[in-house]
């Protein structure tokens, strides 16, 4: 897969980035830890990981003047991927973090995980598509892709397996085009326009995760989304170690 150009993942201060810059670069692309909002702004591609809290993510996030330059990337209609944390910083605000905003990129609030289940969810679980088998439309059927088949899941198994760490997650809306259940269907990745989000780990989900991955490189360069392949020696069934919300 040629590179089509730099896909930069945020480095505003928070761990973990690492993992998410290298699984990058194993599907092929041209990723790399960028905290220079010039470079942000010519990028083919942004990508915002996140652990810990939404409060201290979203404060570094500003505080690291990488924040507007986000919101510049995804009115560009620059692809964009929030990963854990960085997908809940697409939303409004989060009940973990009263006060503290987020993006506003999705309307809605990020909730803690249900009563009745032990927080955090720290396991392998299975995605179910809203809209339909091909993952088109979102929770009102009429798509987080604009009702056309969802390009991150492009191309996967009917239900894939994703690694999930996190007590909190956004709410299910009209741009959330998988679910897990885990005390009822909570909203497990959205899709709208150029904008991406999941709350599992696709660094840390094998193949599974490394396709999806491969979907967004797919989408920074121009190519055909679905149509790669897991790379030799990317592993199946990966330790996931590190925390998340």
């Amino acid at each position: 897969m040629s590179d089509g150009g730099l896909i930069a993942v945020l480095d505003y201060g928070i761990g973990n980035l690492r993992s998410a810059e290298k699984a990058l670069q194993h599907v092929g692309a041209a990723a790399r830890l960028v905290a220079d909002p010039d470079e942000v702004a010519a990028a083919a591609g942004v990508v915002l990981p996140g652990v810990g809290a939404f409060g201290p993510c979203a404060a570094a996030l500003e505080a690291s003047g990488l924040a507007g330059p986000a919101r510049a990337a995804v009115d560009a209609g620059v692809p964009f991927l929030g990963i854990c944390v960085g997908f809940q910083l697409l939303y409004d605000g989060s009940d973990e973090s009263p006060g503290a905003r987020g993006l506003g990129v999705f309307a809605g609030t990020v909730r803690r995980l249900p009563d009745g289940v032990k927080r955090p969810q720290m396991q392998w679980n299975q995605l179910d598509r809203v809209g339909g088998a091909d993952g088109a439309g979102g929770a009102d059927g009429a798509g987080g892709a604009d009702g056309a088949a969802s390009g991150l899941l492009a191309g996967m198994d009917e239900r894939p397996w994703m690694y999930f760490v996190h007590s909190f997650a956004p709410e299910v809306g009209p741009e959330t085009v998988a679910t897990c259940d885990y005390g009822g269907p909570v909203a497990a990745a959205a899709e709208r326009d150029n904008v991406w989000g999941v709350q599992f780990h696709p660094e840390k989900s094998g193949a599974a995760g490394l396709a999806l991955l491969a979907n967004f490189v797919a989408r920074c360069t121009g190519a055909p989304a679905g149509a790669a392949t897991t790379p030799t020696g990317a592993a199946t069934t990966p330790t996931p170690t590190g925390g998340a919300r």
